[in-house]
């Protein structure tokens, strides 16, 4: 089947990443803990992984599994 899991949840984690990222870089005194800006940090975190997968579809798109 065609059906290759990378992209719903890179799409999902690239989504929710940029916007949690967004979000702690606007509102900067609202989420920090320890003088660390979670919202922030952990967007990022999200972002990257979810580039990751969708890279890792890109390439496997290529790079078909031969049978």
């Amino acid at each position: 089947m065609g059906l290759d899991i990378r992209w719903p949840i890179g799409l999902m984690f690239t989504l929710i990443g940029a916007l949690l990222t967004a979000f702690g870089a606007v509102k900067k005194s609202d989420s920090m803990a320890l003088d660390i800006n979670i919202n922030l940090v952990w967007g990022v975190i999200l972002l990257v992984f979810g580039v990751l997968m969708l890279l890792g579809a890109i390439s496997g798109k290529k790079n078909p599994p031969s049978a």
